[in-house]
């Protein structure tokens, strides 16, 4: 009652409704005057068919034939009174049920919610001036979205700019924090309050991000600018329009995949650093530890390294005592440089097989296209021998020196496949934007090599689990890449990309479980979360057992998926 109350306040007191509403007060005129003029024949036919009712009557009886009602406690008996009867009814039909309601909508409702929408809008115009240390984003995509969501996990507050004023309100009627108004202009910009803003991601196409650096760096020479560029002739022009960062991510999605490539079983394989520590993983294939629990391998008890987690398929499961490691299991662990130098050591020491990199073929890359690039480059700067299938002959020339050898054909097309090497293929790089042709490829791949590690890059988060299902061990999708890229840069802190549904997060010990042990507060079992660190006194401590107890103001460093990550904050928080 009070929302209607408040819309009526609204409705009558509009200023700019009175105008507005004119034709339909006057529409409403003419129908009490035909209600009032029907009424009057009312009583000149009852009269005529000796029949008397009061002067109400005639008004109950028009508007209740109008408005189809009928409830039939008064009829005329006559032909006369019931050719009437019709008349009032048919004109009601149009001026009570099509005429009045299109009106109303048109000249009333309409403008009242216009007039709303652009209330609703000027509140829209502008960050608060008490907000600082937040993200500026420059363009509503699913990076943006994600990114948004990323962020208020870590309590760090962040808008995006949006010029189209329906699609403003939606996102405003969806919880996402938005400023209304064009992303280069310097008003827009200046009421987003750049000058007080952590970092400004400038994400639409390489020519407007390249007049959002210019215009930001017209309003503050210190804000930190991370700009998306779709096309590497781009890089320089962002650099010199006065971007901090440049973020080629096409090229980095291709990178990071063929840093993924584990062809050398003998070496662990560095994905990040953070502080003094190292996060690496590494294949257990043809090694001692092959068919090993984690607690069998003693690694950390003989090297200092902990197993912090195991890829399975896609998945990374938690490093429990009992987790047996599986010839297709990649291990990830956490420990100093001095650590993983002494654990490459070990893996050469128990590699069972040496003639099994002698064995393997090529790496395998299905796609030709910028990503497909990027992964075939990244793998030759390794010195990994690659053969590339492409069907589109016209990239031939394109592709032209970057595998070692380019079969042009279709990937679904098993002799396609066999002729690039699939069969000794040590890893298989998938790079198609089409997830449907990724996941058909990872089951077929599959089939025909089934020791093969495969890595795939998604475009939709909802096809990740289909292609995890079908046998893929490592995906990694474009706005993934992204939002993990943007949220260290905005947390200034190196990258560290660990796969699809996978981030580590940064968690300040709550004092709902302060002073408590690991074992007492149950994380794992109630959160998903794997706590690999702790940051305490400015040291990072990985010798966690289930009696480490959390001091106050020390930080977790825990490895999950977003969800998990609020699930964390709505149990503990």
């Amino acid at each position: 009652m009070k929302t209607i109350a408040s819309h009526l306040a609204t409705l009558i007191t509009g200023k700019n409704l009175s105008s507005q509403t004119v034709p339909f007060v006057r529409y409403l005129m003419v129908l009490v005057g035909v209600v009032l003029l029907y009424g009057w024949l009312f009583h000149v036919i009852m009269a005529w068919e000796g029949q008397d009712h009061s002067w109400f009557t005639g008004i109950y009886w028009a508007l209740t034939v109008m408005s189809t009602l009928g409830f039939g406690d008064i009829t005329f008996h006559t032909d006369l009174g019931r050719a009437f009867s019709t008349i009032v009814l048919l004109s009601g039909l149009v001026l009570l049920l099509i005429i009045l309601p299109f009106l109303f909508v048109r000249h009333v409702y309409a403008p009242w919610l216009e007039q709303r929408n652009q209330a609703r809008l000027s509140d829209l115009r502008d960050v608060p001036e008490d907000v600082s240390g937040h993200v500026l984003i420059c363009a509503s995509d699913p990076i943006a979205l994600a990114l948004v969501r990323r962020l208020e996990l870590s309590n760090v507050p962040a808008f995006i700019i949006e010029h189209d004023s329906d699609t403003a309100l939606r996102m405003q009627d969806s919880g996402i924090p938005v400023v209304k108004g064009e992303v280069d202009a310097v008003e827009t910009l200046a009421a987003a309050g750049v000058k007080r803003a952590r970092l400004v991601l400038a994400n639409a196409k390489d020519t407007v991000n390249a007049n959002i650096a210019l215009t930001v760096r017209e309003l503050s020479k210190s804000v930190e600018i991370a700009a998306l560029a779709d096309f590497e002739d781009s890089i320089d022009i962002l650099e010199m329009s006065g971007a901090t960062h440049v973020l080629p991510l096409t090229r980095r999605l291709g990178e990071h995949l063929a840093n993924r490539v584990g062809a050398e079983s003998t070496r662990a394989n560095v994905i990040g650093r953070f502080h003094d520590l190292v996060l690496a993983e590494f294949h257990v294939r043809n090694t001692q530890l092959e068919g090993q629990t984690i607690r069998e391998t003693r690694l950390r008890e003989e090297i200092g390294v902990s197993i912090v987690g195991v890829w399975q398929r896609g998945r990374l499961v938690p490093a429990a005592p009992n987790v047996r490691l599986s010839a297709l299991g990649i291990p990830v662990v956490v420990g100093t440089a001095e650590q993983i130098e002494e654990l490459n050591r070990r893996l050469a020491d128990d590699l069972v097989d040496r003639d099994h990199e002698e064995e393997t073929g090529p790496v395998l890359v299905l796609g030709g296209g910028r990503v497909g690039r990027a992964v075939a480059r990244a793998l030759k700067k390794r010195d990994l021998p690659v053969h590339m299938v492409e069907r589109n002959a016209a990239l031939e020339r394109k592709l032209a020196g970057i595998p070692d050898r380019l079969v042009l054909g279709n990937a679904a097309d098993r002799e396609v496949l066999i002729r690039a090497g699939i069969r000794k293929a040590p890893s298989v790089v998938l790079t198609t934007h089409d997830d449907a042709t990724n996941v058909y490829l990872t089951l077929y791949c599959r089939r025909l090599n089934p020791g093969a590690r495969i890595l795939t890059r998604v475009t939709h988060e909802r096809n990740v689990a289909a292609i995890q299902r079908a046998g893929a061990d490592f995906v990694l999708s474009y706005v993934s890449l992204g939002v993990q890229t943007v949220f260290a840069i905005a947390q200034r802190r190196e990258v560290i990309v660990l796969g699809e549904g996978v981030d580590l997060f940064y968690i300040p010990v709550p004092s709902s479980i302060a002073d408590k042990t690991l074992a007492e507060t149950a994380i794992g079992a109630r959160t998903g979360l794997n706590v690999i660190a702790i940051h305490e006194d400015g040291k990072v401590l990985t010798d966690l057992g289930p009696r480490r107890q959390l001091a106050r103001g020390t930080s977790l460093l825990a490895l999950g998926s977003a969800d998990q990550r609020r699930r964390f904050a709505e149990l503990y928080t």
